[in-house]
């Protein structure tokens, strides 16, 4: 449909039409990939080169790599949508590569251009088609990286650099869709702190993540949340997603950014709210000032988003001193209208008016 950078080298090894059916009609996570990889090499000496897309694969590594000492990588999260009219859009793309750039600055690695970032995933999705799914809920996760590739066990930015994207089509993030999630809000670990990477989309981030996750599940909830490293009074963001509240106003209130992640679908949803003419407010926000907030009434929805889930109510917050429901424990109407807004945009029922979408097939 469209001319690239990328250049198309085709597998030799492509599933059949019956291994790629079988694979489309159990949707899960993460957990099935495409036939193909978009790749880049980026190099002190001739900076980005050799870009293609080819057969997916493993990739050889020196056992010196940077990455595997230093954690010197960042990646980033999009998915592909298929319209009734078998079409395949990709929802704001250039957020998501102006996000890599400064993620990139942040750890030290170069800066791919923005149109390298589209024409990979455009390269990438017209190769692999075929695999983006068709059923309710369903899209093909696109999962851009970067990572330090050279053999060198010195301390500083690595002169050799891989970017990848590799895609997998996938049902809802979350088995049981639009429904409210129980958090566990710990007040032991931090996520990031200030001067630190929790504004970079990085894997470190991530792996901080795990241990009080596992945490969350023990306590029986669904996801954890996390405050401040400064005062761990504040509320930042999940593991993977931003937070939102909705007070009984209809107002609207958010952490700041500055150690948290300036999530795509957090920005999507201040630009709806402020179109829609609620009232708008990014700040630090008490812990006791919410829980106190939704023991009154005054906050009558509290949700997560983020690409993966999109829209997500929170029914429930725990914590070692406290366990509250909030309303009713179900979605509430203002965190229903914004997911259905947000999603009918992504599958082409409503009309895109603020130009987010971006045909790729």
């Amino acid at each position: 449909m469209s001319t690239t950078t990328f250049q198309v080298r085709p597998s030799s090894h492509p599933r059949t039409l019956a291994e790629r059916t079988a694979a489309l009609a159990d949707l899960k996570f993460g957990v099935v990939f495409t036939d193909h990889m978009a790749r880049a090499t980026w190099t002190d000496e001739d900076g980005w080169q050799d870009r293609r897309v080819e057969a997916y694969g493993p990739l050889s590594l020196d056992p010196a790599a940077a990455v595997l000492h230093y954690a010197q990588e960042i990646f980033e999260g999009l998915k592909a949508y298929r319209h009734a009219d078998g079409s395949v859009w990709v929802f704001r793309p250039d957020r998501n590569a102006q996000r890599l750039a400064r993620s990139a600055e942040r750890l030290a690695l170069p800066v791919l251009p923005e149109a390298d970032f589209l024409d990979s995933i455009q390269s990438l999705v017209e190769t692999d088609s075929e695999w983006v799914p068709s059923a309710s809920g369903s899209s093909l996760y696109l999962r851009p990286y970067m990572f330090a590739s050279e053999a060198f066990l010195g301390v500083r930015a690595a002169k050799r650099v891989d970017y990848l994207v590799i895609a997998s089509p996938v049902g809802p993030y979350f088995t049981n869709g639009f429904q409210p999630l129980s958090i566990w809000v710990d007040a032991e670990y931090n996520r990031a702190g200030p001067g630190g990477t929790g504004a970079a989309k990085c894997g470190g981030n991530y792996a901080a993540s795990l241990l009080p996750q596992a945490q969350a599940y023990k306590e029986g909830c669904d996801q954890v949340c996390f405050l401040d490293a400064a005062t761990g009074t504040y509320l930042e963001e999940l593991g993977g997603m931003n937070v939102f509240l909705i007070m009984k106003d209809g107002s609207v209130q958010t952490p700041a950014l500055g150690t948290i992640l300036e999530g795509v679908t957090r920005d999507s949803i201040l630009a709806l709210c402020e179109e829609s003419g609620r009232s708008i407010s990014q700040r630090q926000i008490p812990l006791r000032e919410m829980l106190d907030g939704i023991a009154s009434g005054e906050i009558s929805e509290v949700f997560a988003c983020g690409t993966a889930a999109v829209i997500t109510p929170i029914g429930r917050l725990k914590g070692t001193d406290f366990d509250v429901t909030i309303g009713d424990g179900q979605a509430g109407p203002v965190t229903t209208e914004l997911y259905e807004t947000i999603t009918d945009i992504q599958y082409g029922r409503r009309e895109d008016v603020h130009g987010w979408m971006h045909r790729l097939v």
